[in-house]
Order: structure tokens, then C-alpha cells, then sequence
């Protein structure tokens, strides 16, 4: 059997250390299924705060559009987690996250997941296209271009 695949801080432009909390765990003493969504977000908002210091978090320019998350094996309340995300992919009016959180000292995948945002006018609850200067910040802070990919 082949070892498992350790990941490395290097695979994501975000990597976060979360120290679980006991109100997230289950009966059973393991991390919620739940609690991961809400891990998900603690990535995003601190990649978001990394992208733009000065961004006001209140006002995003997106809405959660769609979650995938695979469970590959249990977290308990003892232990460190490493959330790490990068974005994927950049659409017309869309984007992607990749995420894995993964157990800090063993480096044991605990998730995998996907995200997909849609950029959004609060106001006048709509889709909006993706902006230009959006884009290139992205961009920019990932250090590749985000096309997405087409399928045949």
C-alpha cells in the first residue's frame, strides 16, 4: 500500500492553523460534519482579508453559490488543523475554492472540498459579471492566470 500524501503548506496560498473548539464536536467526541462548513468559511474570510487588507469583510462582492465537501477521516477535539485554500478557477460571473484541512502533526487528510462563489449586487439581488479589478487582484495573489477550464 502506498503511503499517503502528506499536504504541504506550499499546495495552497492560504494555510491556517485552527485549534477546534469543544462546542464543534459530537457525541462521539469527533469534529461535527457540520462544524467543516463553517471551517470552509474561516478560510475564505482570511484568504479574503490576506487578498485586501482593507477590504470591509460586510460587503463582499459574492454569495456562496455551492459546497462539496468529501470526509476522508475524523478529527477530534485534541487536535490541530491546517485549513488550506486556493482559488481554481475564475468563470464569467463565478470562481472556485479548493480547500483540504488536514490533521497538523501527521498530516492526515481530514477534508476535501470545493466551493463555488457568484459575484453578487446585494442591492439589487442579482448576479453581477465579474469584475476587472477583481480578477486581477486574484490573479495577481495566486500568481497564475484563474481561466476557467472549458470541457468538451
Amino acid at each position: 500500500m502506498p503511503a499517503a500524501r502528506r499536504p504541504t503548506q506550499a499546495e495552497y496560498t492560504v494555510v491556517h492553523e485552527l485549534v477546534p473548539r469543544f462546542r464543534d464536536t459530537d457525541a462521539m467526541g469527533h469534529i461535527n460534519n457540520a462544524v467543516y462548513i463553517t471551517y470552509l468559511e474561516v478560510a475564505r474570510q482570511i484568504y479574503w482579508a490576506r487578498l485586501d487588507r482593507r477590504a470591509d469583510y460586510r460587503r463582499v462582492p459574492f454569495i456562496l453559490a455551492n459546497v462539496a465537501c468529501d470526509f476522508r477521516s475524523e478529527a477530534l477535539v485534541n487536535e490541530v488543523l491546517m485549513l488550506g485554500i486556493r482559488l481554481d478557477w475564475i468563470g464569467t460571473k463565478s470562481f472556485a475554492f479548493v480547500y483540504e484541512i488536514w490533521e497538523k502533526t501527521s498530516g492526515r487528510t481530514v477534508v476535501e472540498a470545493t466551493t463555488v462563489q457568484v459575484c453578487y449586487d446585494y442591492e439589487a439581488k442579482r448576479t453581477l459579471p465579474m469584475p476587472g479589478p477583481l480578477r486581477k487582484a486574484l490573479e495577481s495573489f495566486e500568481g497564475r492566470d484563474l481561466a476557467r477550464p472549458v470541457f468538451p
